[in-house]
């Protein structure tokens, strides 16, 4: 189903979410190493909620490219941003609701994250 014009923009995608990866990892770590274990949880979690429906949209945005697909690739943009939301909300609401985080970490690198990608154009062409 996947067009293969997709297939080298969907490869440098997933190149960006991992390393988007490594940065919730890294900046983790040093919050666990600088605040303790909670903190760097709450870090790893914040990461996760950022990097998970990032990685969703990625999936979808990336199905199909060419001029005789324009339809498609709508569609499936489309329909990646709206679970990418979907999924962004319900992760807040799923950590915020049911498990003991440290706010300022877990937000901390919630939005490291996601500034990361205001960078993307330096690292990927």
């Amino acid at each position: 189903m996947a067009n293969s014009l997709a297939k080298p923009l969907r490869t440098k995608a997933l190149k960006f979410i991992y390393l988007q990866g490594v940065v919730a990892l890294v900046s983790a770590l040093l919050v666990w190493l600088g605040w303790g274990v909670l903190a760097g949880k709450s870090a790893l979690i914040g990461g996760f909620v950022a990097l998970f429906p990032n990685f969703v949209y990625t999936l979808y945005a990336f199905r199909f490219a060419g001029a005789r697909q324009v339809q498609q690739v709508y569609s499936s943009i489309k329909r990646g941003a709206g679970l990418k939301y979907l999924l962004t909300i319900l992760l807040f609401a799923l950590v915020l609701k049911s498990s003991t985080v440290v706010l300022l970490p877990f937000f901390s690198v919630y939005v490291l994250v996601m500034i990361v990608s205001w960078f993307a154009p330096i690292f990927f062409h």
